[in-house]
């Protein structure tokens, strides 16, 4: 007997956003995480195009642009000179197809609080002080220890429990990779009275390492990375590279930049989500944003094999996601090695696809291939298609020459030219018409 369909081990970003998909499907789950209470420092701050665009699917997206603010430019330090350098990503205007093309800094506790708010409207909430313990599985379900002493069984365990995994563990898997560097970095959030808070300043030849000060979306807020010193603080390191003091230290952490995931993202009933799945070192801001898409592809699929469906389904999402976390992190190492300040069209993540899953058929129309995200477009009636696909399901648009483009629930293409199927798309709730024929031109 089942105590819960899904069991979602840890409460971040990737863990809430499962949550989410889940519950706004009437999906039962239980959400659980190991800390007390929740994230208090800024982070996984980058939040990339395509994270935006599923945020606004989640109906959190006026929350996430409230709550943060654009890249800022760069102000380079270099001995008694400064250069004044354009922001990560640079600056672009919004367009038709693509609605959100600029990074934006929201501050990881701020996105985990909206989710929570999100998640609690949906009528779901975080299990604080819920340690995941062991587990056991066969072709019936997944029984599960909590460090409370509890003991439930669940239909499948997703671990989203970071890069020190307990799930991850608990199922034999290792990451691997490489570190990139010796050296281990501090990150903290600091309160920094008196100083310009409109740019990102960097001093990329200070002794012992670079050192970079981004500011956050709150007054005299930043934070601050930093090599970290045996016998120095944030403090003293600020001020001898600055000359600015620290009124407070709100939040910090170590970390050595490291470029590490697993070869399976699947064992039996037990999946890995995130950074359980996948670390990468900061540079690009990939890692929220990739362990945020993960649970965007796996939770329609859960939905929709829990309903029902075939059980192969959940076959694809490592065939789809472990490629692309392949690929993002040799991104993210490239840009690390190379000490880059620029973030191209590669780091936004629109470009990511799924042309060579087996769920995408058919023919490309123009540069739009089955595979691709779907671009937004106006609508016959005026209407946004992304407004149209927000909500579970999957879209069937229909071009002026009538040809059917089917786009799955996580909003990438299913197919094109084909007849809709079912199986593998969720339930087709909506048909909808373009304006033109011209869509595949823009698919970026």
């Amino acid at each position: 007997m089942l105590d819960t369909e899904v069991l979602i081990a840890g409460a971040g970003p990737t863990g809430l956003t499962l949550a989410i998909e889940l519950a706004r499907r009437s999906i039962d789950f239980r959400l659980i995480e190991t800390a007390t209470g929740p994230f208090a420092g800024s982070r996984g701050k980058g939040i990339q195009p395509r994270t935006l665009e599923i945020f606004d699917d989640l109906g959190v997206i006026r929350k996430m642009l409230n709550s943060g603010m654009p890249y800022p430019p760069l102000r380079v330090h270099l001995g008694p000179f400064s250069l004044r350098l354009s922001p990560m990503g640079g600056q672009r205007q919004a367009t038709e197809s693509t609605p959100y093309p600029n990074l934006w800094l929201v501050p990881q506790n701020h996105t985990e609080a909206i989710l929570r708010e999100r998640l609690a409207e949906l009528g779901g909430k975080v299990e604080l002080g819920t340690a995941f313990g062991s587990l056991s599985q066969d072709d019936g379900g997944v029984r599960v220890r909590l460090a409370t002493g509890e003991s439930l069984t669940t239909k499948y365990l997703i671990g989203c429990d970071g890069g020190h995994s307990a799930v991850r563990k608990a199922v034999g898997l290792s990451l691997n990779g490489k570190s990139l560097s010796e050296q281990v970095l501090l990150v903290g959030d600091v309160e920094i009275e008196e100083l310009d808070h409109t740019v990102w300043h960097v001093w990329p030849l200070a002794r012992g390492g670079p050192v970079a000060l981004c500011p956050l979306p709150e007054q005299f807020l930043f934070q601050l990375t930093v090599p970290r010193a045996s016998a120095e603080g944030i403090e003293k390191v600020l001020e001898k590279v600055s000359g600015w003091r620290a009124v407070r230290v709100r939040w910090s952490s170590t970390y050595r930049p490291a470029s590490r995931m697993v070869d399976r993202y699947r064992i039996g009933r037990v999946f890995l989500a995130g950074d359980a799945a996948h670390v990468h070192p900061p540079t690009g801001g990939q890692g929220l944003n990739t362990g945020v898409q993960d649970a965007y592809n796996l939770g329609w699929k859960l939905a929709h094999v829990l309903r029902g469906g075939p059980e192969a389904l959940l076959d694809t999402y490592q065939e789809e996601r472990l490629p692309v976390a392949a690929a993002v992190l040799g991104l993210s190492s490239r840009l690390y090695k190379t000490r880059s300040l620029k973030r191209g069209d590669a780091t936004n993540q629109l470009a990511l696809h799924y042309r060579m899953s087996s769920l995408s058929s058919g023919a490309p129309m123009g540069r739009l291939h089955p595979g691709d995200r779907m671009p937004n477009v106006r609508l016959a009636d005026g209407a946004n298609l992304f407004d149209q696909m927000r909500g579970i399901y999957a879209t069937e648009v229909v071009t002026q020459k009538g040809v059917r483009i089917l786009v799955r629930p996580d909003g990438y293409v299913s197919s094109i030219g084909m007849q809709p199927t079912k199986e593998y798309a969720g339930e087709i709730t909506r048909r909808v018409k373009c304006l033109a024929d011209g869509l595949g031109e823009s698919s970026q």
